[in-house]
């Protein structure tokens, strides 16, 4: 008798919601925010939390491990303290090493954590990315909240949906795709950060403004020199509406979780990454995102996409922010370093899986995406920023 074979096909649909919310001065103790988002999964149950919390909030907020403590001590009819709140060292050193990986999974499994538990993760985005790939990990997933503590995760990575940590020496090589259960942005941070600090989150306004909304784009022009000083009601409104652009492209474009090729999202991150780790992390991803998107942007010029104009007017307002655009490379014994950022675009597709798939701009507001790179061409839009900005 001939073998025959069979299929069955039972479609799993998964309601996810991405829950942004703003607020200013969420551990004081009248502030209810976080009580009101850490609710029970079954009617009865009793709250548990584990906080993780970036050490370096201890230089501009010295009362900040101490408010968290007190908020929750204040709240302690409906929450509980799994654990003293436990500090990490921040900046993207953490998440090249395995041992603050394993300290978090310890911290879990000694608290006695389970899925109906929450973990609180609170500060930049490498702090946001290690905890969340920990959380996603353990028990196959607890629930995250995700309080992002500087301009670029408020405004772009601490809204995602994507954890890593840095492994075999490639930007966020291990991961997870996982939907928080709720992000607060707490606006009264931003404005006590380090002006480095401050400022990277603007160069991810300027890259989601120029891959999808021309307008945006307009109102950072207009108001650059605000910006650049920080002002107030300007710097807050161009986080919040990257911040929810982001959203917007990850809830409604169709692959929240990176199923295809395309990264629309990573306009001048190819370099940037690479540039991140030739430069030892000694240059932040913000940093490293405006050189990357200076690469990116002379390459459109120079092979026809972008006009002259078009992209004298970005790199000015790039440049008006208070951002450099060229950064030192490291040179690699055997090879010189223009080849290594050429090496990152390997890189950049093999983190993804497909054809190469690079996002450019003919103005902003208006992508496409290349799928071949010319190495003789990158390297030749290096050495202009080199010679102009270096």
């Amino acid at each position: 008798m001939a073998e025959s074979s069979s299929t069955l096909f039972y479609p799993i649909t998964i309601p996810h919601e991405h829950r942004l919310i703003f607020t200013r001065h969420a551990f004081s103790v009248k502030n209810h925010t976080l009580s009101e988002t850490l609710t029970p999964r079954e009617e009865g149950e009793r709250i548990r939390v584990l906080v993780f919390w970036d050490e370096g909030l201890a230089k501009p907020f010295p009362d900040y491990g101490p408010n968290i403590a007190a908020w929750f001590a204040a709240h302690a009819d409906k929450l509980e303290l799994a654990a003293p709140p436990i500090a990490l060292p921040g900046g993207e050193q953490v998440k090249n090493d395995f041992s603050q990986l394993e300290r978090i999974w310890q911290a879990i499994e000694s608290s006695g954590l389970c899925r109906h538990s929450y973990i609180l993760a609170i500060g930049g985005g490498a702090v946001l990315d290690l905890v969340g790939f920990a959380a996603s990990t353990a028990h196959r997933g607890i629930p995250l909240v995700r309080m992002p503590t500087t301009s670029l995760s408020q405004g772009d990575g601490g809204v995602g949906v994507k954890n890593g940590v840095n492994f075999f020496g490639k930007k966020n090589w291990l991961g997870s795709f996982g939907v928080p259960h709720a992000i607060i942005n707490d606006l009264a941070l931003l404005h006590g950060l380090p002006v480095r600090e401050r400022r990277v989150g603007l160069i991810e306004a300027v890259k989601v403004a120029l891959i999808r909304d021309a307008t945006f784009f307009e109102f950072i022009e207009e108001n650059v020199e605000a910006l650049a000083k920080f002002e107030v009601e300007s710097f807050e409104a161009v986080i919040r509406e990257s911040a929810r652009q982001h959203m917007e492209h990850i809830a409604t474009a169709g692959d929240p979780f990176e199923q295809g090729s395309a990264r629309p999202l990573d306009f001048g991150h190819w370099a940037a990454h690479k540039l991140e780790q030739l430069s030892e992390f000694r240059v932040s991803h913000g940093e490293a995102v405006a050189v990357g998107m200076g690469i990116d942007l002379i390459y459109a010029r120079k092979v026809g996409l972008l006009p002259e104009a078009e992209t004298e007017r970005i790199l000015q307002v790039i440049q008006q922010l208070g951002f450099e655009l060229f950064a030192p490379i490291r040179e690699v014994p055997g090879s010189s370093g223009r080849q290594d950022m050429l090496d990152g675009l390997e890189e950049f597709r093999e983190h993804l899986g497909g054809r190469l798939s690079i996002p450019m701009i003919r103005a902003p507001g208006d992508r496409l995406e290349i799928h071949e790179v010319d190495g003789a061409i990158v390297r030749s839009a290096v050495e202009e920023l080199e010679q102009r900005f270096g």
